[in-house]
């Protein structure tokens, strides 16, 4: 693995997460009482931003915030989270806000209003140079497509490596799908996309579009699926999730790291799933984000021969588990809708 911390850099949003804790979240025209409420630096662009950065990348941020506390909170929370914020625009207008609900069981609902984040259509002086000397770049969908297609085109012209989170989930164009190296739906979104519940038939449609992707699976884990290799399913970590908000983004960022310091694909995924096992137990998004040395310990706690370490993968204290996964259908359960791979393919095609 390189020595040198990966620089990694980020176009992507920048929201103010509002978040409302529940006993349960209140169904349409319900009305139910909070325990607790909170304003926690968020956005999926900042989620992984700050999880690269905490994880040990040197990371670059590209967005923007409004003229308004909130983007004075955000740019600040950004910086001390060692993110350089340099080309983080300040736009007339609010901030984007993330309105969230967390249930008891750590489950959650979003509402995301944009703000300043509608107005990143494009590259902003510099950006393309900040996107030239990172070893990767990483891309959601909070941010109008004309943004994130630039991100993209310059990422390719420059030869770094482009990560897409799919999310939130919509018709993905042709060349954005050209542009991406490693596409990371969850399942979810994964079979919003393609149209198969299943996530071995999800993976397989989208290599038809894109030279490699994972799939996060929640507590299943996380399946990697790459053009002319056997899919590789990586089991996640045990944790009761406090606040799943950030798990996706911790899971993105760390990932990022972990791969472009070397690591093997599914050697940095089980990594990441220790960083996204850390962020679920505590509350907050970016504030529930573990730095380098408590992902190292929780990943060393489960890796092969770690001994009966507490709440080990697999079984309690067991080895962690790294296995060629099941095609066609889950482990467990009666098997998925299969759609045939016409129709499959026709899902991705149709979001053209």
């Amino acid at each position: 693995m390189t020595s040198r911390p990966p620089a990694i850099t980020v176009l992507g949003s920048t929201n103010m997460d509002l978040v409302a804790y529940v006993p349960t979240a209140p169904r349409r025209g319900e009305t139910v009482f909070g325990r607790e409420f909170r304003t926690v630096p968020g956005g999926k662009g900042t989620n992984q931003a700050v999880a690269a950065a905490r994880a040990g990348g040197t990371v670059t941020m590209i967005g923007a915030v409004g003229r308004d506390d909130f983007g004075a909170r955000l740019r600040a929370a950004l910086a001390d989270a060692g993110v350089a914020v340099d080309a983080l625009r300040e736009v007339a207008g609010p901030s984007g806000t993330a309105h969230i609900v967390v249930d008891d069981d750590g489950g959650n609902s979003i509402v995301v209003v944009p703000g300043a984040n509608a107005t990143v259509t494009g590259l902003a002086p510099g950006d393309e140079e900040r996107i030239a000397a990172a070893g990767a770049l990483l891309l959601q969908l909070e941010l109008p497509m004309e943004g994130v297609l630039a991100g993209a085109r310059a990422a390719r012209a420059h030869g770094v490596r482009t990560v897409l989170t799919p999310a939130p989930a919509q018709p993905l164009p042709g060349e954005l799908l050209a542009l991406t190296d490693l596409l990371v739906p969850n399942e979810h979104e994964a079979a919003a996309l393609t149209g198969a519940d299943d996530p071995h038939l999800a993976a397989e449609a989208f290599l038809a579009d894109v030279p490699e992707v994972v799939i996060t699976l929640g507590a299943a884990g996380s399946l990697y699926a790459a053009r002319g290799a056997e899919p590789v399913l990586v089991p996640a970590v045990p944790a009761r999730a406090v606040d799943t908000t950030a798990a996706g983004d911790t899971f993105v960022g760390a990932l990022a790291v972990a791969h472009a310091e070397g690591r093997p694909m599914p050697e940095a995924m089980a990594w990441a799933a220790a960083a996204a096992a850390l962020a679920v137990r505590r509350p907050g998004a970016s504030s529930s984000m573990p730095g380098r040395a408590e992902i190292d310990a929780e990943h060393a706690g489960r890796a092969p021969g770690a001994g009966n370490a507490p709440g080990g993968a697999g079984s309690p204290g067991g080895p962690r588990e790294r296995r060629r996964a099941p095609r066609g259908r889950d482990e467990a359960g009666p098997p998925p809708r299969e759609p045939d791979k016409h129709q499959r393919n026709e899902h991705i095609k149709d979001a053209r």
